[in-house]
């Protein structure tokens, strides 16, 4: 007895997804903490520390990054998480957003 025959999809049917969707779904969404005149380093360092459980040392290369260039990555992952974090970063009066990493 022969093993049945694999079922033949017709031309037009996709066997998987197309390419632009697994390239959307697997791209990554960053949180970004922005520079602002009200906030000092010692209390953002502490909000990432506190938050993300970031080292006194990350932590600080972060609030430098910010200080220094006007903004930084502070974290990365899907979407859902990221939105966490930019509502977690406007609780501690952080101006933050996401976006989709390039």
């Amino acid at each position: 007895m022969s093993a049945p025959s694999p079922v033949e999809l017709a031309p037009d049917e996709e066997q998987s997804p197309i390419a632009d969707d697994l390239t959307t779904r697997a791209t990554p969404w960053v949180t970004i903490v922005w520079n602002d005149p009200v906030n000092l380093m010692s209390y953002v360092t502490y909000v990432f520390q506190k938050y993300f459980g970031y080292s006194k040392k990350k932590a600080e290369k972060l609030m430098m990054e910010v200080h220094r260039d006007g903004k930084s990555v502070v974290s990365s992952g899907g979407r859902e998480e990221m939105e966490r974090d930019v509502q977690a970063m406007h609780e501690y009066g952080l101006w933050a957003t996401l976006e989709r990493q390039e």
